[in-house]
């Protein structure tokens, strides 16, 4: 690793001198300098700089850009040339703003970033003239930094080092003077706090506060995950302990405040590895031809009491975060996997919502409120399946009255504990009529415009040293979609419930896909022969539907799919409700998860607000709430795509010598991404790899073209690839290009 020498300042001092002396005069606009002043901030004393400055002084007062306040002083003349945005950047420390004031993004050159890092919340002045078309403009103040932390290696030198900040939006390394390094060993990983940034310095001063390890090793790299997106690792030892001092013993006063449904058919049916059981399903047939669900949600909130350290823990984490090898929990384990958790022939609180359905598999009545329960038996949903499965042949009728016919066999293969045992009928019964509410409820939503996505999962098996030994993918059966349909009445129904009455609450919304997202959609799949209507909503989502069920199973699925969710807006969590768009649901919230996600904390105790008949919530209070989690949910999932890709790359290191069959998923100027069809990790065939021609980047086909022999590589192409460099560091996977996949 070739070490960095500390950067010495630019002489080019004079050039570009307006925007310099603009610059100057406007990062301070309340005070007025001379051009003494001027020189000495520019660092020059030369008389020839000098007289430049009195010239270019001359030059902007006549141009009404700086006004004389008094003799030889001058000050930015401030008009409303002034906006704020956020800094997204490129490489080689350029970037660009966007900012609600301009339609298109304002370029920013990296010597008008003045400090400036990505994500920051900037003031920027944007320059009357265009420049190519484009307007630029150059940042007056960082208004807020998008994060003061930063994951890096470091490099020590005898008196200082250096980290070199993993993220390639990063255009400095940070400067540590040697009694800040919490004595890392040169090469480690290390996470770095910005101290300051002095006026004069091309490079920020830090200081570490972790020593995360080697690079390249798993603990480090999960680690560094975790840290490069300010997520924790640990509960504080004062939350941990306020936990296991709450009283989770079920007493006869609590029971009394509730609905008592200990003698109800209840269940769970969760992942075979799961550990916090959030949910549970009860199921009684009534004498009037009708039948009572229940949802059962663990109730957190009694345990989650307002203004406590564990509260404030909870909101702050905002939410789990799932990583490939472990859960980073939102709430300490004695909640979480214990007191919250719906375990078997357990009594638990509950907070329910509990429907009367006809056989139609609409709701005739609804309740909700604070209950007690008690579940009878845990499935895992290949248990569930069995059950379904084995019994598609009987009718309706059957299921209904005659329970004692259904196979209540689970088999072997799929039995949690590895064995072949029998459920109850009852129990099979409740499976089976709940799996045909839930293909109705389905269908129903289908018709009304829902979006069916069934993206697949990569999941790895892992050896007890964290090892990828294999990749599968997770798919949604029968199973998943009956618990998926139950938990989006439950959401809906709350919802539609506060949302009627007008009174705040915690929406999860999803606006409609942008146009020109959809166009080029269009554009892409009519390439494999794909035709998308978008007249209006309702043939947009019918098109895009009939789309993802044509892709089903063919090379390009897993492309469209993702072309297709990236054509989607982002769901969030908002106090206004526009209604989910790919739910096709004018009211919907998230209310089911409470062990996991904070905005279902927040949706029971405004229900139970509510219930009580309090008037409605401050919702500026709960929008700043929504934005939070809304954020920490979006950096949640970049942390879980990175260990998932990190975990890929460590896979295809040890398949080195394989060649792959892969979908070319990117075309760029500067090369080709690959996703192999066998295990979908993506990786990268360089342009400059590709020495059997000089390949050209063709836009409007989305493909490399050789010059000479005119070989064609385009979006949707199979192509033969083999591993050339694997980079845990930087979760980079390089492949040479072997050819096209000759079928």
């Amino acid at each position: 690793m070739t070490k960095k020498k500390h950067r010495k300042p630019s002489n080019n001092k004079i050039s570009n001198l307006t925007n310099t002396i603009l610059s100057i005069l406007k990062k301070d606009r309340n005070q007025s300098f001379n051009y003494k002043q001027i020189a000495a901030k520019i660092g020059v004393n030369d008389a020839s700089s000098r007289n430049q400055i009195i010239k270019k002084l001359q030059q902007l007062k006549a141009k009404q850009e700086i006004e004389e306040v008094e003799r030889g002083k001058f000050k930015a003349i401030i008009s409303t040339e002034y906006h704020t945005g956020r800094v997204d950047m490129a490489s080689r420390g350029a970037g660009y703003i966007i900012s609600d004031d301009f339609e298109d993004d304002v370029y920013i050159a990296s010597n008008n970033m003045n400090k400036a890092l990505h994500g920051d919340e900037v003031e920027f002045y944007a320059y009357k003239r265009l420049k190519g078309g484009k307007r630029e403009g150059e940042i007056t103040q960082i208004i807020k930094r998008a994060k003061t932390e930063y994951v890096g290696v470091i490099q020590l030198n005898k008196n200082y080092a250096f980290v070199v900040v993993d993220s390639n939006k990063m255009y400095t390394d940070i400067f540590v003077p040697i009694n800040k390094t919490m004595k890392a060993k040169d090469g480690d990983k290390v996470l770095v706090s910005l101290e300051e940034w002095p006026e004069k310095a091309d490079s920020p001063n830090g200081k570490v506060i972790e020593v995360l390890g080697r690079p390249g090793e798993h603990n480090t790299e999960i680690h560094a995950i975790l840290a490069e997106y300010g997520l924790p690792l640990e509960f504080p030892k004062e939350v941990e302990d306020f936990a296991n001092k709450i009283d989770t013993s079920i007493t006869k006063e609590e029971i009394a405040k509730r609905r008592d449904m200990r003698e109800d058919l209840t269940f769970t049916i969760d992942p075979k590895d799961a550990k916090d059981f959030d949910d549970a399903l009860s199921f009684k047939v009534l004498d009037n031809g009708l039948y009572e669900i229940g949802i059962h949600i663990a109730d957190v909130s009694h345990y989650l009491q307002p203004g406590t350290i564990l509260d404030d823990e909870a909101y702050e984490r905002a939410t789990s975060v799932y990583l490939v090898d472990r859960v980073v929990p939102m709430l300490p384990e004695v909640l979480s996997n214990n007191a919250c958790s719906l375990r078997p022939n357990e009594e638990k609180y509950t907070f329910s919502a509990v429907f009367k359905m006809n056989d139609k598999a609409e709701v005739v009545h609804e309740w909700f409120g604070r209950t007690v329960t008690y579940s009878d038996a845990r499935f895992a949903y290949e248990e569930a399946q069995a059950i379904i499965e084995h019994n598609d042949a009987m009718s309706a009728d059957d299921v209904s009255n005659n329970p004692k016919k259904i196979d209540t066999t689970i088999p072997a293969d799929v039995a949690i504990s590895g064995k072949e045992y029998q459920t109850t009928p009852e129990i099979a019964q409740a499976i089976l009529k709940m799996d045909a509410f839930a293909k109705k409820m389905r269908s129903k939503r289908m018709r009304s415009g829902a979006i069916s996505f069934d993206k697949v999962e990569v999941k790895f098996n892992l050896d007890q040293d964290a090892n990828p030994v294999g990749v599968f993918f997770k798919t949604s059966k029968d199973a998943n979609k009956m618990i998926e349909e139950f938990m989006l009445l439950a959401n809906r129904k709350v919802s539609e419930f506060v949302g009627k009455q007008k009174k705040t609450f915690i929406y999860r919304v999803h606006d409609e896909p942008d146009d020109s997202k959809l166009a080029a959609l269009q554009n892409v799949v009519s390439r494999f022969g794909y035709k998308l209507n978008f007249k209006d909503k309702k043939t947009t989502a019918s098109s895009l539907n009939n789309l993802l069920s044509s892709v089903n199973g063919k090379k390009e699925q897993n492309l469209v799919d993702t072309l297709t969710i990236r054509t989607m807006s982002k769901a969030e969590y908002t106090t206004h409700n526009i209604g989910h768009y790919g739910l096709a649901f004018d009211y919907y919230s998230h209310f089911t998860s409470p062990i996991r996600r904070y905005p279902d904390v927040m949706a029971h105790r405004l229900l139970q607000l509510y219930l009580d008949g309090q008037p409605s919530a401050n919702a500026d209070i709960y929008e700043d709430k929504c934005n939070h989690s809304s954020n920490m949910e979006n950096l949640a999932t970049k942390a879980e795509r990175d260990s998932i890709k990190y975990m890929q790359i460590r896979f295809m290191e040890d398949h080195k010598d394989e060649n792959f069959v892969g979908v070319i998923s990117g075309v760029t100027d500067w090369g080709i991404y690959i996703e192999i069809i066998e295990n979908k990790c993506e990786g990268m065939v360089s342009v400059r790899d590709m020495k059997d021609d000089h390949y050209q980047f063709d836009e409007d086909h989305y493909a490399l073209i050789g010059k000479n022999s005119k070989t064609m590589y385009q979006l949707g192409d199979e192509v033969v690839v083999k591993v050339k460099n694997t980079d845990l560091v930087k979760k980079h996977l390089d492949f040479y290009l072997i050819g096209k996949h000759q079928e």
